[in-house]
């Protein structure tokens, strides 16, 4: 496999990093009498009753550079998900898409790695095989994250001891309310999995990853700024860290949430299945 398919999937699973939160899209601020924690506990509540979510995602993933990105995802009954995303420091603004279906993750690194496997444009490899993790290790460093559920991060904030009010801004035409607070890692691994006794499974397997991680990037602080709705619900969200392998800055724009979200497999004709690649390369 080429060099230009393992920047693309690195480019294109890294984008999952911190895909993240509950989403809401009405106008309104949330009630005076809520203290800055309250306001964040209840948007932290809400984003447990999340089955789906559309977002836009902005910032600076560790060894993959500025990204950004546009997205969908259903979290129940089964997680799917489909992205498409631009990694301008890859030195092109060709999207690359993703997407995963069941138990199969599926990557379209364009045309240029459509040269390198006889003229198919998408890569396929099976997350419930025994080689899953030395395949996710040809994509990117960072491709696990593909399989984190994206409404787990936007309740790290309820980790955070130190979290306050900025003000009220307007996020794309709706009124919200700022708020930020700092945890670290260790502190949020023990705030969560003190949170998540009696909660439901998707949401604490989604903490999980997300947390796991941020150490395997040598993130050991995280700043949070959380924008919240007139609903109670989380419009915006940003993530900053210093890690060993990078600066990690990163803001999701929530655009819809609870609605139907249909991913399909690409076209098996146009598919390469990875597995079967490397099986290749290796009798060879």
């Amino acid at each position: 496999m080429g060099t230009s398919v393992r920047r693309a999937g690195g480019a294109g699973l890294a984008g999952l990093l911190l895909a993240a939160g509950a989403v809401g899209c009405s106008k309104g601020e949330e009630s005076p009498a809520m203290t800055p924690a309250a306001a964040v506990a209840k948007a932290a509540t809400n984003a447990e009753t999340v089955t789906s979510l559309r977002y836009r995602m902005t910032g600076q993933v560790p060894e993959q550079g500025r990204i950004k990105a546009d997205a969908e995802m259903r979290l129940k009954p089964t997680v799917a998900m489909s992205m498409k995303m631009t990694v301008p420091a890859q030195g092109t603004d060709q999207a690359v898409e993703m997407r995963l279906v069941g138990k199969a993750m599926y990557l379209n690194g364009g045309a240029e790695a459509a040269k390198e496997m006889d003229g198919k444009s998408w890569i396929k490899f099976d997350l419930s095989g025994t080689g899953a993790g030395k395949e996710l290790d040809q994509l990117g460093s960072a491709s696990p994250q593909a399989q984190q559920n994206p409404a787990a991060e936007s309740t790290f904030l309820t980790g955070a001891k130190d979290t306050k009010k900025v003000g009220t801004e307007t996020v794309d035409g709706v009124s919200t309310t700022h708020y930020k607070g700092t945890a670290t890692v260790d502190e949020l691994v023990k705030a969560m999995k003190e949170q998540d006794k009696g909660k439901d499974a998707t949401l604490r397997e989604g903490r999980e990853k997300s947390l796991a991680q941020y150490e395997k990037l040598g993130i050991d602080k995280l700043t949070m700024d959380m924008w919240i709705d007139g609903e109670n619900h989380t419009k915006r969200f940003r993530l900053r860290g210093d890690g060993t392998k990078g600066p990690l800055d990163m803001t999701i724009t929530f655009l819809g949430f609870n609605e139907p979200v249909k991913v399909t497999a690409p076209p098996a004709a146009d598919t390469a299945d990875l597995a079967e690649m490397m099986k290749d390369a290796g009798a060879e």
